[in-house]
Formats: C-alpha cells, sequence, structure tokens
C-alpha cells in the first residue's frame, strides 16, 4: 500500500466515505451524535481532562446509557417494519418474525438466518469476517507495506501487558480492524476454526468507536473495556494459520459483551472455555446495544489478506476520517458476516 495524501479526503474534509464491496462503489457514512463525539474528543479532552475521564468511564457510561437508551430501547415499537426500513435493517433475515422484534432492543440483538443470508467460502483455509462490519487491515512487521504501527491500539497493552506468550507470539504479525455501526447485526461468529487457548477480559474505559474518536485519541481500542480469546487453528479440523487472537471491544453506552458460542445456528449456546472447539462461522458472542469493534490479530507471515480489501484502503476517490488522522489513505471496506478476507499462506499439516 503506497502513502499518499488522499485528494478526496483534502476537498471534503467531513466527509467519511467506505467502499461497498460487491458493486466497488464509494458510499458515504452518516454518523448519529456525529456533534456529540467530536466534542468530547477535542475541546473536553484537551481543556477539561478530568471531565473527559469522567464521561468515558465505566459508572458514567452506564448511568448516561440507562437516562439517554433505556427508555428508547425497551420502547414498544407500534410499526416494526417502518423502523427497520428506517435504520436500514432487512427484515426478511430474521430469524424471528418482525412483530416480534417490537423494541428497538429487540431488533438490535437480532438473529438472522445466517446459514442462508451469510454464504461462507468451503475452503478450509479461508479467513472469514467475524461481522457485517466495515474494515481495514494493517501490520506490525517493519518491512510490510500495511505497517500501521501504533495507529489504533498500542499492541501489548490491547492483549495485556502480563500476557507474554500471547505477546511473543504475534509479535511482527498482522491485524485486521472490523467496526460495527448500530444498524449492523450484532452478533460476532467465529473467524477461523480451532480450539480456544486462552479466554480474558481487560477491564477498561468507554471511550467511542467513531471515527472522529480514534483519530483524535492516541489508541483507543487497546484503552476500552475488551475480551481476549486466542484460537489455536493448527489442530486438526482447524483452518491451519497458527495462533489467532480476536479481541472484542466496547464502546460508549456498551454495559456487556455476552459470550455465547453455538455449534448449530443458535441452539444450546455455551460460554467458552479453554479446550473448547470452536467451527468457523459459527455464533460467538453479542453485543450489547450500541456500536463496537472487533480486532483480529494473526501470527507473523500466516494470513493474506483480501487484494480487493487492501486495494481499496487506498482508494483516491475516497475520503476518510481515518486518512487524514493518519496521513495516509486508509479507506473502509463494507464486508458481509461469514465473507472471505484472507487465506492461510500456508498450512501445517494436521496431526
Amino acid at each position: 500500500m503506497y502513502v499518499q495524501k488522499n485528494q478526496a479526503a483534502q476537498e471534503h474534509p467531513m466527509l467519511h466515505h467506505y467502499v461497498e464491496r460487491n458493486s466497488r462503489a464509494i458510499r458515504q457514512e452518516r454518523f448519529r451524535g456525529h456533534r456529540v463525539i467530536p466534542f468530547i474528543y477535542s475541546r473536553v479532552r484537551e481543556n477539561s481532562p478530568l471531565l473527559f475521564r469522567l464521561l468515558t468511564s465505566r459508572r458514567i457510561c452506564s448511568l448516561v446509557g440507562f437516562l439517554s437508551f433505556s427508555e428508547f430501547i425497551n420502547e414498544r415499537l407500534t410499526d416494526p417494519h417502518r423502523f427497520m426500513r428506517e435504520t436500514g435493517v432487512d427484515a426478511r433475515e430474521c430469524l424471528d418474525l418482525p412483530v416480534s422484534l417490537n423494541t428497538p432492543k429487540k431488533i438490535f440483538e437480532r438473529k438472522i438466518r445466517y446459514w442462508d443470508c451469510r454464504p461462507m467460502p468451503h475452503d478450509p483455509a479461508a479467513v472469514v469476517s467475524p461481522a457485517d462490519s466495515r474494515v481495514l487491515v494493517g501490520s506490525f512487521d517493519e518491512s510490510s507495506s500495511l505497517l500501521l504501527k501504533g495507529k489504533f491500539f498500542d499492541y501489548e497493552e490491547l492483549l495485556g501487558v502480563n500476557r507474554r506468550l500471547w505477546l511473543d507470539a504475534f509479535r511482527g504479525g498482522d491485524y485486521a480492524v472490523f467496526r460495527l455501526t448500530p444498524d449492523k447485526y450484532h452478533y460476532n461468529h467465529t473467524p477461523v476454526a480451532g480450539i480456544v487457548r486462552d479466554h480474558y477480559e481487560i477491564d477498561g474505559r468507554y471511550h467511542a468507536c467513531h471515527p472522529a474518536a480514534v483519530v483524535s485519541m492516541i489508541t483507543p481500542y487497546s484503552k476500552n473495556k475488551r475480551v481476549v480469546t486466542v484460537i489455536d487453528t493448527d489442530v486438526p479440523g482447524g483452518t491451519g494459520l497458527g495462533l489467532v487472537a480476536m479481541v472484542e471491544v466496547v464502546a460508549m453506552m456498551i454495559g456487556d459483551i455476552v459470550q455465547c458460542y453455538s455449534e448449530s445456528q443458535y441452539d444450546r449456546p455455551v460460554f467458552l472455555y479453554d479446550g473448547l472447539f470452536m467451527k468457523k462461522g459459527q455464533p460467538k458472542s453479542l453485543f450489547r446495544p450500541g456500536s463496537s469493534t472487533v480486532v483480529l490479530m494473526f501470527q507473523k507471515n500466516r494470513v493474506r489478506f483480501s487484494d480487493d480489501i487492501v486495494w481499496n484502503m487506498s482508494r483516491p476517490d475516497a475520503a476518510s476520517i481515518f486518512s487524514r488522522g493518519f496521513d495516509q489513505p486508509l479507506v473502509e471496506t463494507d464486508v458481509m458476516l461469514r465473507s472471505l478476507i484472507g487465506t492461510a499462506r500456508f498450512q501445517k499439516p494436521n496431526a
């Protein structure tokens, strides 16, 4: 990926575009609360650090979330079909009848017939998107053309500074950042097949995952509350690309990430435990109302990202808040859950 000034970003500094994957068309993202987020992450942070820390604390976010959203998200809808149309939700995908999705919360936490409407590649070496989301890819390797070291998160802080085994395992590797927006389906699915080797939660704050907040903060994703799952894919039936870390990052107003892995559809969900074999493309967790982010981390030289995702990041005809913040082209691609985002560079024989 070459470094250049993004022409569209210079000409239209308030725009944020993404690439629609299937059509390759440029789309403009319209943010909810776009005036509030930049205010919090600029004037408040610079002029009143104490107030900023208070606003992004767990207690205050829970209180604000309750006062601002509790009544709204639980309000009974007289016309669920209309609400879904206005928010961009495709009712045809929903597992439950739209008439039963009669509150915004139920719509946000909806289940879909992913086995029908989110097809998955048959290649056992495929790495698939963990969510309906917008993705950017990067690398920690100094020799990589995707080097974005120290931009979205602090490497050691993200995984946990005391997790030396995993810090050594992923050093010099690659990563992908998947940003969910409020209208998206908010179950996260397994991007690879393999055995859970570790699973832990790291406490943190509740910074927004809005692009304006990301470019205003230094490494925001590693400062938020997050759940880390380390998956060993070099096992019988695994994807065969070494260890993969799946980091689920909470954001403003989100109070929880519910772990609920199901081997078949949404049946008999279980909490994660070390030694659990997870099939690729299955439901793993659910974000509570709000928007948030998933970060996948791969070991060095074990994954090859899809060409179109890499190419789209440098689209000169798209404006991106990330491009302005990081001084290089960084345009997201809108990807569907369980769609191909990369493949294993090589596979170790399963034994």
